[in-house]
């Protein structure tokens, strides 16, 4: 039996944050309730916490 493999699936960090020389910004709002390491989702009109709930309205 072969192993399958995933070609051209990035890895999530580079979703997540923008690396520049040493340092790594998040590109993403994290989430209030939650703490840092919890993103935000983006949505057409609203940014929402996939784990709480939490959602901040754009406008």
């Amino acid at each position: 039996m072969k192993k399958k493999k995933n070609k051209g699936i990035s890895m999530a960090i580079n979703k997540f944050y923008k690396i520049s020389g040493n340092k790594a910004e998040k590109v993403k709002p994290s989430c209030p309730r939650c703490g840092p390491g919890i993103f935000l989702g983006e949505h057409k009109n609203r940014n929402s916490c996939g784990k709480c709930g939490y959602t901040e309205f754009k406008k």
